[in-house]
């Protein structure tokens, strides 16, 4: 018989339905709280809430009948959930608190005083225990062993485990979602394919939980091994054709859950496609190498600190999914009149001009609600808002990236246009390489810090020697700007020489700069500490850095420098710098460009096993040297285009004030090519009282095309002014002036006369020398290119007649000139370019100058490698 004084035990079976969830509670709730009167109420409520939680992933997961049951002895809880599942393991998820899904186990672990899973051949139970007198918490939920016995190894080569996280956690989020609308008759992809989708999205969950308990955690980019089931590819292919259907139910708003973002979707996308294409016999592929589409593509693959917002020396302000600005470095607070401190937390429009507000904010929430970027990894030239209120022209360059706990900010670095440099783009300051000469009077082979090295395996045969300096030199000619090209170099020196390496460089006065500082291990958090401005190098200096900025070297450390060399705060910070990052042995070498040192390169091993030696001093010193010719190279570059550009813009002119006329104009430098080019446009009043219209563009990308800017610029506002003679009379003395003068200047030109009274009508009477079209558009949306009035180019042929057209231009219809920089593109045909332009003008016809002009410049400039410049005019009859 059985024991009389046994706790009575209550259970029920429920079928593997959503509705079991609520009848599940209802019954824990009766058993308990019914049956027992004395159980603690707080007990119950949390019994009662634990059960939904078992019940719901026995319902998602398993999908079979399940049986709760229920008892009380000595005041403790017990309550057990069962389904007929074994094979169907358990896979706790390491979600942060705001996440939708993946919470439950977390829940029982937190609130259970005891928990666990007894598995059988055809069952599998998991249960938990409430005890009244706060027992102490049970250990964690035990990882899920690999789930198949005979299993295929698919590597995942370079893992960002935040990007893992945050895509990982959506897609349970949507599966969830498909779960949620089937119950309630939605069915939205066949049961039998969210079933698959469910369990081989555990499967995967599984076996990378299993991989990451195996792999040692070296930095946040792993290369995982899973352990996946051999017959797992089909279940792969369903399991992305439904988060593909769940991806477009969301965007339709019929799921409760935003779509994913681009860097998500292209992160599942590769995830099942390594699993699959393995599976049949491929070679992994890196994610790192995978090709993207911008707005997909990671801006970093560690995850997001506010350090390195902080630390980044380009304007750079970085806000949530709310809207609100998480944090603002000081290059980006001085650019727009802020302290960085007053900034956080505001909404991101604050600095944002009022007329592109409204715009602002549907972009985002539809980037948000659709997942679809449109300027998500692209370089746009828009207005920002500088506290005083002055418009600010800035490139805007956005991405997306994930915090820890795989949450998304989006970080965008402002480069204002026609900017000064920076420090990292100064010319270098002239230290002269007699300063302190002597120190570099030995040979490179004795100019060893400490003790030599012993010659072994880590000195790099002559041929990859030739590879890496050809790899440097090439990284920064390549780069985009300076900053980058330094960042590049870094990861070669990183990747095949060092384990970690910085770059000081002097900048105009004199100062050193730590431009670059690059570890091996991307996760490194400390690096942001050692960059921006260093102490002064003084004549007390006398530390390896201070004696190579100087001109020595290149000199060898056998390890991390003496104390007795700190006698200046440079030598302080410099063996703060080793202590920090650590250094079994180093390299330092002066960086020499144009007999002038420039600044210092310093290299660094951490094995033991591979130090450097004296033979590896040629090759850094190599290094040096084309990396200095790579920094001088690039500034003078930078300043050139900055003179260039800064004359340009000093010569775009104040639009005029005409009571019966708007008049609107911007112009936008190369995103891509980093070159100015002869882009203009013009607007005066003249004698006669008509308003002179002006756009042109001088062939070339460079300081002579913008002098030859200015130069016809003044000529036809002369001529125009003093002659006010028809508009192809004024083109061809132009032409013949540019051709006496100025013989190898070629140029388009559009010179065009508003006339008509306030009241109107209005006339439009001009004359194009080999320049686009202006296009006119009605206020009701249709367009039409002025063709008529079209000659040749300036500079061919300064005898040849030009034609003159004359065109009527309604009240409120907008005529718009622009440059080819706005619409050509290497892909596509003219006819293809001016229809696009047609149609984004169309959607615009109603909005003010201001606002079609940078909706232009924001839907049709991002990413042009040419310089843009844009004049619109729209006549306004009186109230």
């Amino acid at each position: 018989m059985g024991d009389p004084t046994a706790p009575e035990t209550w259970s029920r079976r429920f079928p593997p339905g959503t509705e079991s969830v609520a009848r599940a509670r209802r019954f824990v709730r009766a058993a308990l709280g019914d049956a027992v009167p004395d159980v603690a109420p707080d007990l119950l409520d949390t019994a009662r809430l634990l059960v939904s939680e078992l019940v719901t992933n026995a319902v998602l997961h398993a999908r079979t009948e399940v049986e709760v049951s229920a008892r009380v002895a000595d005041g403790r809880v017990r309550v057990a959930v069962q389904d007929r599942r074994p094979s169907r393991v358990l896979v706790p998820q390491d979600c942060p608190p705001y996440a939708g899904t993946g919470q439950g186990l977390a829940l029982v672990g937190l609130l259970a005083s005891r928990h666990g899973v007894d598995s059988g051949a055809d069952t599998k139970t998991v249960w938990f225990e409430l005890w009244p007198d706060g027992a102490p918490r049970p250990p964690a939920w035990q990882p899920p062993a690999p789930p198949a016995e005979s299993a295929e190894t698919v590597t995942l080569v370079d893992v960002p485990g935040t990007l893992y996280s945050a895509a990982q956690q959506h897609r349970h989020v949507l599966l969830r979602e498909l779960t949620l609308a089937a119950a309630v008759g939605e069915h939205l992809v066949p049961p039998r394919d969210l079933a698959t989708a469910h369990d081989i999205s555990n499967v995967i969950s599984a076996c990378v939980t299993a991989a990451l308990r195996d792999e040692p955690a070296e930095g946040e980019i792993r290369s995982l091994a899973l352990a996946m089931p051999p017959d797992a590819a089909p279940a792969v292919e369903t399991l992305s054709r439904v988060l593909d259907v769940a991806e477009q139910a969301a965007r339709e708003e019929r799921l409760l859950t935003l779509p994913a973002l681009p860097r998500s979707r292209v992160f599942h996308t590769w995830l099942f496609g390594e699993v699959t294409g393995q599976l049949a016999g491929t070679h992994p592929t890196a994610w790192t190498v995978v090709p993207r589409e911008p707005g997909a593509g990671p801006a970093e693959l560690v995850p997001w600190d506010p350090g390195h917002v902080q630390a980044s020396r380009v304007a750079t302000v970085a806000a949530d999914e709310q809207n609100r600005i998480v944090a603002v470095n000081g290059p980006a607070a001085d650019l727009l009149g802020w302290h960085a401190d007053d900034l956080v937390g505001r909404r991101l429009t604050t600095l944002i001009p009022e007329h592109l507000r409204e715009r602002h904010i549907t972009a985002f929430t539809s980037l948000l609600l659709s997942g679809q970027p449109h300027i998500l990894g692209r370089s746009v030239p828009l207005p920002a808002l500088h506290r005083d209120g002055r418009l600010v022209p800035v490139r805007l360059f956005l991405q997306t990236q994930e915090t820890a706990d795989g949450r998304t900010v989006f970080v965008a670095q402002l480069s204002p246009r026609a900017a000064a440099p920076g420090p990292a783009a100064r010319r270098p300051g002239r230290r002269a390489p007699g300063q302190q000469e002597h120190a570099a009077a030995a040979p490179a082979a004795r100019a060893a810090d400490r003790g030599g090295g012993r010659r072994g395996e880590a000195v790099l045969p002559a041929l990859e020697r030739l590879s890496l300096l050809a790899e440097t030199g090439a990284a920064m000619s390549n780069a985009p700007d300076l900053d980058d090209g330094l960042q590049r170099v870094g990861r070669i020196l990183t990747g095949r020489l060092a384990d970690w390496c910085v770059v000081d460089l002097f900048t105009e006065d004199a100062l050193v700069d730590r431009a670059c500082v690059v570890h091996r291990d991307p996760g490194a958090r400390c690096l942001e500490d050692f960059e921006g401005t260093l102490p002064p190098l003084t004549e007390a200096a006398r530390g390896p850095l201070a004696r190579a900025l100087s001109g020595a070297g290149p000199l060898l450390l056998t390890g991390t420098p003496s104390a007795d060399d700190t006698a200046s705060p440079l030598d302080a910070h410099y063996l703060e710098l080793f202590e920090r990052l650590g250094a079994d042995s180093a390299v330092v070498a002066p960086l020499r460009a144009r007999r002038e040192i420039i600044g210092a390169l310093t290299v660094a091993r951490t094995d033991r096993e591979r130090p450097f030696t004296e033979e590896d001093l040629p090759l850094v010193d190599d290094l040096g040297r084309a990396l200095a010719l790579g920094v001088d190279n690039a500034r003078l570059y930078q300043e050139t285009r900055n003179i260039a550009e800064r004359l340009q813009r000093s010569l775009l002119p104040v639009l005029p004030e005409v009571p019966h006329l708007e008049l609107a104009a911007r112009y936008a430098a190369s995103s891509t090519t980093a070159q100015v080019g002869g882009d203009w446009y013009d607007s005066f009043i003249l004698p006669s009282g008509d308003t002179a219209l002006v756009i042109g563009d001088v062939t070339g990308h460079n300081l002579d095309a913008a002098i030859s800017m200015s130069q016809l610029r003044s000529m036809l506002r002369g001529i125009a002014v003093d002659r006010q003679e028809p508009p192809e009379t004024v083109l061809r003395r132009l032409d013949m002036a540019n051709h006496s003068l100025y013989q190898e200047a070629t140029a388009t030109c559009i010179y065009g006369l508003m006339k008509g009274p306030e009241e109107g009508p209005w006339e439009l009477v001009h004359s194009s020398a080999g320049h686009l079209p202006p296009l006119l558009t009605t206020d009701d949306g249709r367009t039409r290119f002025l063709d008529a009035g079209s000659g040749v180019l300036l500079g061919l042929d300064p005898d040849m007649r030009r034609p003159r057209a004359s065109d009527a231009v309604p009240a409120n219809a907008t005529v718009l000139f622009y440059t080819d920089g706005l619409i050509e593109r290497r892909d596509e045909s003219l006819d293809d370019a001016m229809e696009r332009l047609s149609r984004h003008v169309a959607a615009l016809a109603r909005e003010p100058l201001d606002v079609l002009c940078d909706e232009l410049l924001i839907g049709l400039g991002a990413d042009s490698d040419d310089d843009i410049a844009i004049l619109a005019v729209r006549p306004r009859p009186p109230a």
